[in-house]
């Protein structure tokens, strides 16, 4: 065994062993050394090889309870860390479809700080143009080096906006946000409420016949609703009219979904809400904290509609401490824990999105076990997980197992991953889509479905 696998079975042993997955099919497991994809001394590898494994142990474990039978999981450490750039090796009609504001990125401040803004999505980019008081965004460095990092932090909290002082380790440390979360686990999952499952008629897959209504948007939460449709689940996703999207991630996220539009300000849509829930299986809310509760629609409303229910939270900041209700997104809390900056050189991002695909697939993980488990023992099943505790997760991998030693200097290129056999070509209503295939299935398989637009589909299950 190398060196390398060697670190992604003890990152693997801990996940499971503090999930209490204490009954994993270990013996379907294969984990092949074939090197480092991610330019970077952070072991992000043992991460992604330690949360896809655990995936497809769990979703084996589901196979053998509803079709008696599983197939192997076969994880390889190269691929594995590419999926934690997904995006990147995202191509429509032969153009790279990755998006990102050339606004979004690292500013100097004043007395030799930084601060990172995230201005992705319009509204927030335009938010942040009128707290500093300037119309346009070459404006915007000169501005910003007129303030104190963390005076401009609070600012743009309290207006809703996505602005972060950069830390270093040591100073996140000191935060009473990173306090709060020692005592959060990774997943939180606990046995919400009564409820069986509802009667479902397994087929050729482990989640087949089961239903995922996914309420998310940009990568984590999506990336699980992708993960449930993969073995087998039907997801549907549900957004709002109007809410800003960027085509890229829809394309990236949304293999093997359906995707329907409704209004819950409208009655008959909040009907047609909740006629999915009570028909579902699982309900993924990946919306700021509160803000689905706000409208009703909290853990309590969800399980007295839908007895059994299996509910997965997602949020940036944890649920917990004075952060709590804070906007973020990857690269933002990658800026705030200090994964960004050691104090001297200028702070920049990692290679990837790590937060975002990491969570996404640890909340896949999350829905299947709590499936496993109103199984096994009855109930409605509670999960929440947060970009943060990742992030956290993250730090403790670092420590144990030091820096990566050995990797390479720049991103594998598009061209290399299609000439490797890496990418899987989809005509689809965007376009042709070349997109990375699944590091969980053979080379052979493709995405049973394309894609869709927003809004594309009728609010209602098909199975």
């Amino acid at each position: 065994m190398s060196v390398l696998v060697d670190n992604c079975q003890v990152v693997l042993s801990r996940l499971l062993a503090d999930m209490g997955f204490e009954d994993a099919p270990l013996e379907l497991l294969e984990i092949t050394d074939d090197g480092v994809a991610l330019p970077t001394h952070w072991p992000i590898t043992a991460n992604a090889v330690a949360v896809l494994a655990a995936v497809g142990l769990a979703a084996a474990r589901l196979s053998q309870l509803r079709l008696g039978v599983a197939n192997p999981v076969k994880v390889g450490t190269h691929h594995a860390g590419l999926t934690m750039a997904n995006s990147s090796y995202l191509l429509v009609d032969g153009r790279p479809a990755k998006f990102r504001d050339p606004f979004t990125g690292f500013y100097a401040a004043a007395n030799d700080r930084w601060v990172f803004l995230h201005g992705n999505f319009s509204h927030l980019r335009d938010g942040v143009l009128a707290l500093l008081g300037v119309t346009s965004v070459e404006d915007v460095a000169a501005a910003v080096r007129k303030h104190d990092a963390f005076d401009l932090e609070a600012k743009g909290v309290a207006a809703g906006l996505c602005i972060a002082a950069v830390r270093t380790r040591s100073e996140w440390q000191a935060e009473a946000q990173c306090a709060a979360l020692s005592s959060l686990p990774l997943i939180e999952m606990a046995r919400a409420a009564g409820g069986e499952a509802r009667q479902s008629t397994p087929r050729d897959k482990p989640l087949s016949g089961l239903r995922m209504l996914d309420i998310s948007r940009v990568i984590a939460g999506p990336m699980c609703g992708r993960t449930f449709a993969e073995f087998g689940g039907e997801t549907l996703l549900i957004s709002g009219p109007g809410l800003p999207s960027i085509e890229s991630l829809v394309i990236d996220t949304g293999f093997a979904k359906r995707s329907a539009s409704l209004d819950l300000s409208k009655h008959e849509d909040r009907k047609r809400f909740e006629a999915l829930i009570r028909d579902g299986d699982v309900f993924l809310d990946a919306y700021r904290p509160g803000s689905l509760a706000r409208r009703g629609y909290g853990i309590a409303e969800l399980t007295a509609l839908r007895p059994g229910l299996v509910h997965v939270e997602l949020d940036a900041f944890s649920r917990l401490g004075p952060w709590a209700h804070r906007r973020g997104y990857d690269s933002l809390v990658q800026a705030t824990v200090g994964m960004c900056w050691d104090g001297t050189k200028a702070p920049e991002n990692l290679p990837c999105q790590p937060l975002d695909y990491l969570t996404g697939y640890l909340c896949a993980l999350a829905a299947i076990l709590s499936i496993i488990r109103r199984i096994e023992h009855g109930g409605s099943w509670s999960s929440r997980l947060s970009l943060v505790r990742t992030a956290e997760w993250m730090w403790q991998t670092y420590d144990g197992l030091g820096a990566q030693e050995s990797f390479p200097n720049e991103r594998m290129r598009i061209e290399d991953a299609r000439d490797g056999g890496l990418l899987h070509t989809y005509a689809t209503d965007f376009g042709t889509v070349e997109a990375l295939r699944s590091a969980l299935q053979p080379s052979e398989w493709r995405w049973p479905a394309p894609p869709l637009p927003l809004g594309a589909d009728a609010a209602v299950w098909l199975t």
